[in-house]
């Protein structure tokens, strides 16, 4: 059955055919649609802001589920996004959602979910703008860049990022990816992956998924012990920033790094 609903996407503005659509109730392929009327077509002729969410995961699922044959009802890809943004509740959903969770999902093999998985992988990367070399110049700068791609992840992750005297990117490493609430951190891997890349500094930047940036004491205990461990071999540790859901928290621009090095 393929409806579609009003709140589907805002933004996206369908055809007025397509609109006529909504209120239809039918289970014809895609195939059978106007040529102008598939998403693919209408994408690359009025390009892809134009269709509604629904419309590009259908592209992105290329075939529906079952058969149209001999009478038998199918389900076309339109059909199957429309469930699919349903049941997860939206595209935040959807990325949210594990691997596993998907594959439960009637129609869903490995190879569609691989694909969903990767289109919004490259989404998450482009938002993230990486460039050869770039710097970062504040707490804002580190925020602005690493929160997409901490979107979606439903446990902390940690991310070292070691720099050159000019505070550009040298590299970067995850340290580690831990439960919901806290992620454990290994300075050791921190220094040692430091001394490899011959950094002048670094910082550490993690996510909290509950969507507030506060610092917890594992946090402070963490940022504590990297601050020593860089001080004895010179290493300038200059921020750890944690991003959450629209805010982040800088241990440097709150003072709290002078105040854990004095306890």
């Amino acid at each position: 059955m393929r409806t579609r609903s009003p709140k589907e996407n805002i933004a996206a503005k369908p055809s007025i055919a397509s609109k006529a659509r909504e209120s239809v109730v039918c289970s014809e392929r895609i195939k059978s649609w106007p040529t102008k009327e598939r998403p693919r077509e209408r994408l690359l002729t009025e390009g892809p802001a134009r269709l509604t969410d629904a419309e590009l995961l259908a592209i992105i699922l290329r075939v529906g589920q079952g058969t149209f044959r001999a009478g038998v009802s199918g389900k076309s890809a339109y059909d199957s996004a429309l469930s699919i943004l349903r049941d997860f509740r939206g595209l935040r959903g959807i990325d949210r959602a594990h691997i596993q969770d998907l594959l439960k999902f009637p129609g869903l093999g490995p190879a569609k979910v691989a694909q969903i998985k990767a289109a919004f992988e490259l989404g998450k990367r482009l938002c993230a703008g990486k460039l050869t070399a770039p710097a970062f110049e504040s707490s804002a700068t580190v925020a602005g860049h690493f929160r997409p791609l901490f979107t979606g992840k439903r446990q902390e992750s940690v991310i070292a990022v070691f720099l050159n005297g000019q505070n550009q990117l040298l590299g970067e490493q995850e340290i580690t990816e831990g439960t919901p609430t806290q992620a454990t951190v290994y300075v050791r891997r921190v220094i040692e992956e430091a001394l490899r890349l011959s950094a002048a500094g670094l910082f550490l930047v993690h996510n909290h998924p509950s969507g507030n940036p506060e610092p917890s004491a594992g946090d402070d205990e963490t940022t504590q012990h990297l601050c020593r461990a860089c001080k004895l071999i010179g290493l300038i540790l200059l921020d750890h920033v944690i991003v959450g859901e629209n805010e982040y928290y800088s241990y440097s621009d709150s003072g709290r790094f002078q105040e854990l090095m004095n306890e």
